[in-house]
């Protein structure tokens, strides 16, 4: 999709019915204006690679600073939003992970602090160079095929113990996951907790507060009007409006009024 007033050409590309539990989505974007342009990336609680063509692009974030990301680069899981730079002539391509699809490719999972990575320290070969050798210059529908077959030798299957974090999920409830899993299995609280993070690469408790964010937006996007705060924090159950605007700052950098003028220059991701 070509935005004619920056002149950039945005894809989001579907990910095929084999690597659908491995990545949500592949994403794409290429600046083709005489000028750089800037975008807000929000949180989605995951962990993305990176692969930059052309110039650099910068990625930053209000409280880790400023990154360049020549070739390829790890990032997240993102819990807070990420403003990125194109400068002219870049693009970048990006793989979303999905659920511990990270811990299933490398073994491990890092936690946000120590982010930015290069993929290539994770791996015992740097193959990652020679992964972007072949993508650079390949159209972004012929990446991901490239991207997949490179995937598969290293791909693991999930640990029977993260299922569990998933079908508790899949039933909605409003018990606390830790808790009742750790009922279930005869395991501590602590060991749960532990299990959660390796696997993820966060804990059920900052999802939960993303969850409930979310719904917010989610709330907004539908609101064609003026927003109605007070409903919108009686239905996403926030104690009050200032714990509404914590979030809002929290996770974005911006208060609940920014965000509705400055939406229209922020990704989902």
């Amino acid at each position: 999709m070509e935005n004619k007033y920056q002149k950039t050409t945005d894809q989001r590309i579907g990910v095929p019915k084999e690597f659908e539990a491995v990545f949500s989505h592949f994403y794409s974007s290429k600046n083709a204006s005489d000028k750089d342009i800037s975008k807000t990336l929000l949180p989605n609680f995951q962990i993305i690679m990176v692969f930059s063509f052309g110039s650099s692009v910068s990625f930053s974030t209000n409280h880790q600073g400023q990154i360049s990301i020549e070739k390829c680069m790890v990032l997240g899981p993102i819990k807070q939003a990420l403003t990125y730079t194109l400068p002219v002539g870049s693009e970048i391509f990006v793989a979303h992970f999905k659920d511990d699809a990270f811990y299933r490719f490398f073994g491990k999972i890092i936690i946000s602090d120590q982010f930015p990575v290069h993929p290539g320290n994770l791996v015992s070969d740097n193959c990652f160079t020679n992964l972007w050798q072949l993508m650079n210059g390949t159209p972004s529908s012929n990446r991901v095929a490239l991207l997949l077959d490179f995937c598969r030798p290293y791909l693991k299957g999930s640990e029977e113990e993260f299922q569990k974090f998933i079908d508790f999920t899949n039933e909605n409830s409003a018990v606390s996951p830790i808790k009742s899993i750790a009922r279930d299995t005869h395991k501590s609280e602590r060991t749960i907790q532990i299990n959660h993070k390796k696997y993820l690469g966060y804990s059920a408790k900052e999802k939960s507060r993303y969850q409930r964010f979310i719904k917010v937006l989610q709330l907004l996007q539908n609101t064609p009007v003026k927003p109605n705060w007070h409903d919108i924090i009686d239905i996403c159950s926030y104690y009050d409006q200032s714990q509404l605007i914590h979030d809002f700052k929290h996770f974005t950098g911006l208060t609940p009024n920014q965000y509705l003028k400055f939406q229209q220059a922020i990704c989902r991701g």
